[in-house]
């Protein structure tokens, strides 16, 4: 007459899963906070030339213009350069139309104080910067700005 039972089976007690819903939740805000998401798919070549005056760029009010050559897999749109706004190739007489979709995406505060922020590769043919100057003067966007990299271009 034993007061204690031994266990005849060799079974495993069961997981408790309670705290299985809280773990995946963390994870999912975590995954969610830390992931940086693209605007923008870059489809010209960007070699931006050096500057050794450099400042920070308020993103929230910018609107970028890329020129340069069709970059890798876009060898199919020819070896000049092209101009990118947004995610698609547009031609000097659209600039027009492609900056009035990017400004009503803007917050309507600061559809009036937009700049635009060239990023010119540094092989781009400057008749092209021109045109997309005059293109600006037009529209009356006068606030321009040109995105280089820290450094001397003198130093090469």
């Amino acid at each position: 007459m034993s007061k204690f039972n031994k266990k005849k089976s060799g079974d495993l007690p069961a997981i408790s899963t309670a705290s299985l819903p809280d773990i995946v939740f963390m994870l999912l805000f975590f995954f969610m906070v830390v992931t940086v998401l693209r605007d923008s798919n870059l489809l010209v070549m960007q070699r931006l030339p050096k500057g050794d005056q450099v400042e920070k760029l308020q993103k929230d009010r910018s609107v970028f213009i890329y020129a340069g050559k069709p970059g890798p897999g876009y060898e199919k749109y020819g070896k000049e350069a092209k101009i990118q706004i947004g995610d698609k190739y547009t031609d000097v007489t659209n600039i027009r139309f492609a900056l009035e979709e990017l400004r009503r995406k803007l917050r309507p505060e600061l559809q009036d104080k937009i700049m635009i922020a060239l990023k010119v590769d540094e092989e781009t043919n400057t008749g092209l910067v021109t045109d997309i100057k005059q293109e600006l003067r037009e529209q009356n966007l006068l606030k321009l700005i040109y995105i280089t990299t820290p450094g001397n271009q003198l130093d090469e």
